[in-house]
């Protein structure tokens, strides 16, 4: 790898990294035409908003208003700024940027840099705890540590045992890298001292806490066989941890989840869908599950598509349209535990069947036993006969809340049942008089169904559910995502600083002609006067400045949305001039712009009495023409002139001319 300027460093990461290779590792992309579409991760996102553009390398959401390039794409999906996206696709890309800041060329002042100081120094400082790069790295080092622990060390003997006992073969140990984290207070912190890392970044990583009476930290994780969490990417970012049985009694708490932190959020991630997302994407059907053992046993009996929540229950987070399960499965059966758990949650199920256009259904694993039990005992067959016996969520509240009940001699408490299950569609979010008309379908299916399963009359139901609604206050309800969502303001341009950027985008070639008559201060807007400024400096540089030298040349995110947008723009529109005739009409106006700008100031010269006679009469001349101009009166005849006097007309419209520049 060779050192590299700045501008050089970007055009190699560029060209090194492919937008839809980069963007398919964190949305499910689908190929539509010459471009890919995919859900749109900024917003509640029902149907594909979000356009990648191989040919253009960028990325557009036409609702939230953004777009950009692989570098923006990364500053928005991992929520990092420039510095720290550029060192990322660096990383990947296997470009070093320099160390020293980057120097522009003589006359070009900030060339290179968009304006701002360009970060030249791949690697992280290894005590910056804001750095997302050191977040990654620590835990990724902690993940390293923690395995050889569970491997070479005498200590862990005891890890190694009960992993044995829960049926993990060594080479599932190895290819997930399980770990055990040592009893010790600092075990890990005092390796990370050595390593490099301070306290600040380990507990900002999730990795050690404060102590509660005293200065200092101590290890987060201890007594505990550890579960690698990684991100759909594949880099780990958290871990689980389950306590083991001899260190029970210092920590009674026998899960344990990372913290949240700037890289892990339980709600957004699921166990295993790093090595699944390919197996669930071909199938479009994921297996969900409750621990990560579970998890890992269903892979040696050969259950590709298998997950686990995190220390949460499956929710809204998980199934929305832009959640970890959606963007890959179009169904999910949630695997329970046993008849318990399903009794304790039918309704959270439900109503997350309710909520959105989801194929939830659920298996209910016989005696109580978890998936790790239930395949170990009983073998994957068995384990798949239950899966595709799965119910939907409503069948299976059905079933949990009338388990036991005989709904034709026991109807007050078959009364009560239904009523249960009317309170959950009731209160579901999406299901109000302004819905959707396929969640209104499945409302209306889902009462056909109640109906018959309780043999009670539709229309009773129908109006037991308005009466629930009118009895509840809008307030009540849970907001969807898209209830709190703000739309990204475009960057402001008038129609004509919009045309003269559309030009620029169509035709670069032609700036040097555009920069003898147009000048950037002359424009009105901050970010087009920038953008149209270094157009210029390009130009006269013997570069064209033409989109793909422009994204690179910005870093920052909004101006990249700008071009993408107006570029789009510039190529949809189609009949009428051409970009040259357009671009002649531009400066022609630009041209009248200016001059009408120059006898208004003269104007005001006159009414101050600034002139002397000669000039004065050149200024009363250029506003008699202006005003012909603007009403369409064709030039005096000679004779009219004879006598060097104006016309009555003349005079009337110099009065009015006056008095318009004057205001």
């Amino acid at each position: 790898m060779s050192f590299t300027s700045s501008f050089d460093a970007k055009e190699q990461i560029r060209q090194a990294i492919d937008i839809v290779d980069l963007a398919g590792q964190y949305l499910q992309l689908r190929r539509e035409g010459r471009i890919y579409k995919a859900l749109c991760p900024w917003h509640d996102d029902s149907r594909p908003s979000l356009q990648i553009n191989p040919e253009r390398q960028s990325f557009k959401c036409w609702v939230c208003n953004i777009g950009g390039d692989i570098f923006s794409f990364l500053m928005k999906i991992e929520n990092v700024e420039f510095p720290e996206a550029l060192a990322m696709l660096a990383e990947r890309a296997g470009v070093s940027l320099q160390r020293s800041r980057a120097t522009a060329p003589a006359g070009r002042p900030g060339l290179a840099s968009g304006g701002r100081d360009s970060p030249d120094d791949a690697a992280p400082p290894a005590n910056d705890s804001n750095d997302k790069r050191t977040l990654y790295r620590v835990v990724a080092w902690a993940e390293e540590q923690y395995h050889r622990c569970l491997l070479e060390s005498a200590d862990a003997e005891i890890a190694r045992r009960y992993l044995d006992e829960r049926g993990l073969s060594t080479e599932t140990i190895a290819k997930y890298k399980l770990g055990f984290g040592p009893p010790a207070w600092d075990w890990l912190l005092s390796r990370a001292r050595v390593a490099g890392f301070n306290e600040k970044v380990l507990e900002r990583a999730g990795l050690c806490k404060p102590r509660p009476n005293g200065p200092g930290h101590y290890d987060y994780f201890r007594g505990r066989a550890l579960f690698p969490i990684r991100d759909p990417q594949g880099r780990p970012v958290a871990f689980g941890g389950r306590i083991l049985p001899q260190f029970a009694e210092q920590n009674p708490a026998k899960y344990i989840n990372s913290p949240e932190t700037p890289l892990f959020s339980k709600s957004k991630l699921l166990y295993g869908l790093d090595t699944a997302r390919d197996v669930i994407s071909k199938s479009r059907c994921a297996i969900v599950m409750e621990g990560y053992t579970d998890v890992l046993i269903a892979r040696q009996f050969g259950i590709a598509n298998a997950v686990a929540v995190l220390g949460t229950a499956l929710n809204r987070e998980h199934i929305r349209p832009t959640g970890p399960l959606r963007r890959y499965a179009d169904s999910v059966t949630l695997v329970l535990d046993g008849d318990e758990a399903g009794q304790r949650r039918s309704s959270e199920i439900l109503e997350l069947f309710i909520a959105e256009l989801f194929d939830l259904r659920v298996a209910t694993l016989p005696d109580n036993l978890d998936p790790c039990d239930f395949l170990l005992q009983r073998g994957a067959e068995a384990f798949q006969s239950v899966v595709a016996e799965a119910v939907d969520a409503l069948e299976h509240a059905f079933r949990v809340t009338t388990r036991g009940l005989d709904i034709r001699r026991e109807p007050h408490e078959a009364n009560r049942a239904l009523d249960r299950m009317l309170q959950t569609i009731a209160k579901a979010p999406r299901l109000s008089a302004n819905t959707s008309s396929d969640h209104l379908i499945r409302e209306a299916t889902m009462l056909a169904r109640l109906a018959r399963m309780f043999e009670v009359h539709e229309e009773l139901l129908r109006r037991r559910i308005g009466d629930l609604r009118r009895s509840t206050s809008a307030s009540a309800r849970p907001k969807l995502r898209g209830d709190n969502f703000v739309e990204v303001e475009p960057l402001a341009l008038s129609a004509w600083e919009r045309e003269l950027l559309e030009l620029v985008l169509l035709e670069p070639e032609s700036v040097p002609a555009m920069a003898q008559e147009i000048r950037a201060d002359s424009l009105v807007a901050d970010h087009l006067r920038l953008v149209y400024a270094r157009c210029c400096d390009l130009a006269a540089a013997g570069i064209t400045p033409d989109f793909d030298r422009l994204m690179i040349e910005f870093d920052d995110e909004r101006i990249k949305s700008l071009l993408v947008d107006v570029e789009e723009q510039a190529r949809l529109k189609s009949g009428g001039l051409t970009a040259p005739g357009r671009l002649r009409d531009l400066l022609a106006w630009h041209r009248g712009q200016h001059k009408e700008l120059a006898v208004q100031s003269q104007a005001r010269a006159l009414r101050d009495e600034k002139l002397s006679d000669d000039e004065a009469m050149q200024v009363l001349q250029e506003l008699i023409q202006q005003e012909r101009n603007r009403r369409g009166i064709s030039a005096p005849t000679e004779r009219q002139g004879l006598g060097g006097g104006m016309t009555n007309d003349e005079t009337r419209m110099t009065n009015e001319a006056q008095m318009t520049n004057d205001q």
